[in-house]
């Protein structure tokens, strides 16, 4: 199928211990100075985090630029990005066994038998969370992009069980506020909710169990208008809920107030629209709707939530069966995290900077970025001129 010139989309190939994960990205202009540096330390990030395995001390994470960059840009071609496993042993089969005992809230039951096999290895080894690091690099590629165009992007860690974090950024702060999430081992930007989630983390780890929670991600800079009211599946905020959920062990969207909504009247959700100073857009006064109304931005920061389930894997295990007998058993082990939220805050991070690429490039398209910046410019002087907001 023929694609637009101006859609902007990847796809990933590569199992957890195969030898490498592959990520295409196709559509991005030409002109876009990659900066390894971004997705390098996306990647290390993803790595990081209180609570994380064993694999995490085994892989280094770093992209490899093997297509569509020349000289530090992008060429206009599809951009190609290898991240070796340094943990490659999928063929080996003692160091990597069949797996017939599926793990309750994991892909292995339902891949198995959508596949006819009583061994869960090859739904797991797709299934597993390692794949999120072929996102992070596209997503973290994509946020070069935006930041060419005044679009900056920032996750962390909101809530872990009943510990939550009050902080809010804003696009003034933003600095400050990305130190003190990166200063934190779970990637929260308040000292003291860090030191409870830890806590909890470590008691989780003393019980072989394992815990979730809510992540947060605010767009600042976004132009007016991105998204569409026109169908369902180009709404903004659809599209956003989509990326999110395709994010592994995600089972939660909010967007803005969210749930909220529904515990308050009308009067108490809406965003009143105020008048701007001279020459400038009409503002808010809140932003209850996160940033999006009728499925495109509304000039607000983009605001959205995803609630992360516990890891599938216990140390202590859970009830089971044996696909090969019917056997009553306890669910296989495979290596995996007590707790993977602050990982999970900056894969969610990628995935909603690259959909905020996605509908940018769709408005505004061009094969250059020099065209795309020229376009947004002009979009924006029509839009004042038409609401007379120009002298």
């Amino acid at each position: 199928m023929m694609l637009p010139m101006a859609t902007l989309r990847y796809t990933t190939a590569g199992e957890s211990h195969g030898p490498q994960l592959t990520t295409i990205v196709e559509g991005l202009p030409a002109g876009v100075p990659v900066r390894p540096e971004i997705v390098d330390e996306a990647l290390k990030r993803r790595q990081g985090g209180y609570g994380r395995g064993g694999r995490q001390r085994i892989e280094t994470d770093i992209a490899e630029w093997v297509g569509g960059v020349r000289l530090g840009q992008t060429t206009g071609a599809p951009v190609a990005i290898r991240i070796p496993n340094r943990d490659s042993r999928l063929d080996d089969l003692e160091r990597t066994p069949p797996v017939h005992r599926p793990r309750p809230g994991h892909a292995d039951l339902a891949g198995a038998i959508k596949t006819a096999s009583n061994d869960c290895r090859e739904t797991l080894e797709r299934a597993s969370a390692r794949e999120t690091a072929s996102r992070t690099a596209a997503g973290a590629l994509a946020r070069c992009m935006l930041r060419e165009l005044g679009i900056e992007v920032v996750g962390f860690v909101r809530s872990l069980l009943d510990v939550r974090a009050d902080a809010e950024p804003t696009a003034a702060g933003l600095k400050d506020f990305v130190a003190a999430r990166d200063a934190s081992d779970v990637a929260c930007p308040e000292e003291q909710a860090s030191a409870e989630m830890i806590e909890r983390i470590r008691q989780a780890k003393v019980d072989k169990d394992t815990v979730g929670g809510v992540a947060e991600v605010h767009v600042f800079g976004c132009p007016i208008g991105l998204g569409s009211f026109a169908q369902w599946h180009t709404r903004l905020d659809a599209r956003l809920g989509a990326a999110v959920l395709g994010i592994q062990a995600f089972k939660g969207v909010e967007v803005g107030l969210g749930f909220g909504v529904a515990e308050r009247p009308g009067s108490q959700v809406h965003d009143p629209i105020l008048p701007g100073e001279k020459g400038a857009y009409p503002q808010r006064a809140s932003n209850n709707a996160g940033g999006i109304e009728g499925g495109m931005t509304n000039g607000q920061p983009v605001v959205v939530r995803g609630a992360m389930k516990p890891i599938s894997t216990l140390l202590r295990g859970l009830p089971s069966v044996d696909l090969r007998t019917g056997e009553a058993l306890s669910s296989d082990y495979e290596r995996s995290d007590v707790c993977a939220l602050p990982a999970a805050s900056v894969v969610m991070e990628q995935v909603v900077a690259f959909e905020i690429a996605c509908v940018l490039r769709e408005k505004f398209g061009g094969d250059s970025l020099e065209e795309v910046q020229a376009q947004l410019a002009c979009h924006d002087r029509l839009a004042r001129q038409k609401l007379g907001l120009t002298d």
